[in-house]
């Protein structure tokens, strides 16, 4: 069973990177930095996402950078993920089909201390890829409208080193040091009356990110933990090229020019979560979370950004009473749910996001490792005149591997 589960995570996890390239799609990518990228570690994806006030105690846990504070001594953790995506986009007259393979992360940890830990992940933090055909909208100050069909790809990376550190046996503090990285590439067509403008643009973005992070131990059954995402400025810079034809002559108003372009600010995020077990078979997690982008004073040229609200369950059912030398007695078994207000308000709409989850933790035989499969069905936007409806289907595979160091066997 245990080489089994090894050879066929380790095939699928292959495939899902190979198909790296051909991202998430989402005609909403178009704002700002693109759509944020949910690289959940271990079997968080299963469970709504949720987990802030998990100890990484046999995973990596990516959303307080506190709970490597919990890590086991002698134990290296590795996590590695990839995302299977099929969507269905409606608008009024449309409905359109698209599937996708995602590299999810990369992350691994270690113990510094008998109270502390390290760790270092990559993850796309962004995606901007989309295609809008003819998307009429008004001119400012006017009755008059035009066309707008765009294209765009690319995306910022996440590279990050956190570290965790406990005070006693309860408490543990922690922060989390991100360089996001990346490009956007983004060619759009203008058109009114006779009139077409093409605008081809590559933006390249850089800056840094802290997060910080503590949990605390009530008892041996409730966790509570928080989080704050500091806010941040990215700066970027463009090369561009514009040219205009009417009624057959072509004018070419810039070609590669270089310039700077608006920094880009990211809010402070403040959340909060517990994680409470039950009987010691049935482990509940509950988070929210604020992300303050009214602060930011900054807006898009087809929407605005607005505060966003996310609510976060999840619940993990295992066996107290099981026998360890009966396989199907050591999974896990796991469900959850998702709710989030969205930060894009276009046409004083909300694109808000939904989505419910299930998953197994599936142990490697004579290992502390894991193989992490999850489903979750959710639905992004809503069906009106500037706005698609997005129904998405997710299968999500992360293997997460625990290695012991430094550790002599007392049997061969």
């Amino acid at each position: 069973m245990k080489k089994k589960i090894i050879f066929v995570s380790c095939f699928i996890l292959m495939a899902l990177t190979s198909f790296s390239q051909s991202i998430s799609s989402s005609p909403y990518s178009l704002y700002g930095l693109g759509s944020v990228y949910d690289a959940d570690f271990g079997a968080i994806s299963s469970i709504g996402s949720s987990g802030i006030a998990l100890p990484s105690e046999g995973f990596i846990n990516n959303l307080n950078p506190a709970s490597l504070g919990f890590m086991p001594l002698n134990h290296f953790m590795l996590d590695v993920g990839g995302k299977a995506i099929g969507t269905t986009y409606q608008s009024k007259s449309k409905t359109e089909k698209r599937n996708n393979f995602q590299f999810s992360h990369l992350a691994f940890a270690f113990p510094v201390t008998k109270n502390s830990g390290f760790s270092i992940a990559l993850k796309p933090y962004s995606s901007s890829t989309y295609k809008i055909s003819n998307l009429l909208l008004p001119i400012a100050d006017s009755k008059e409208s035009y066309n707008l069909s765009a294209a765009g790809s690319g995306g910022l990376n996440d590279f990050d080193f956190s570290y965790g550190y406990r005070f006693g046996k309860k408490l543990t503090v922690g922060a989390t040091a991100a360089l996001l990285f990346g490009n956007i590439t983004d060619d759009r067509t203008f058109t009114i009356l006779n009139s077409i403008t093409n605008v081809h643009k590559k933006t390249d973005y850089s800056g840094f990110r802290a997060t910080l992070g503590t949990q605390y131990k009530i008892d041996s059954t409730l966790t509570i933990g928080t989080t704050f995402k500091l806010p941040a400025q990215i700066k970027g810079s463009k090369v561009q090229s514009v040219q205009t034809s009417a009624d057959g002559v072509v004018n070419v108003i810039e070609s590669e020019t270089a310039s700077d372009v608006d920094d880009y600010y990211m809010p402070l995020e403040i959340g909060v979560g517990i994680s409470k077990r039950f009987k010691n078979v049935l482990n509940m997690t509950l988070d929210y979370e604020k992300s303050l982008w009214n602060d930011t004073r900054q807006s898009d040229l087809y929407g605005d950004f607005v505060n966003q609200d996310r609510f976060a369950l999840g619940f993990s059912y295992f066996n107290a009473n099981r026998n360890i030398r009966k396989y199907w007695d050591r999974i896990t078994y796991s469900a959850g749910a998702n709710f989030d207000t969205g930060y894009l308000e276009v046409d004083g709409k909300r694109v808000n996001n939904a989505s419910i989850s299930v998953g197994v933790n599936l142990p490697i035989e004579n290992t502390s490792s894991s193989l992490n499969i999850s489903y979750s069905y959710g639905q992004r936007g809503r069906i009106s005149e500037n706005l698609i409806k997005e129904n998405y289907h997710k299968i999500t595979l992360n293997l997460s591997l625990d290695g012991i160091w430094f550790v002599k066997r007392k049997f061969d």
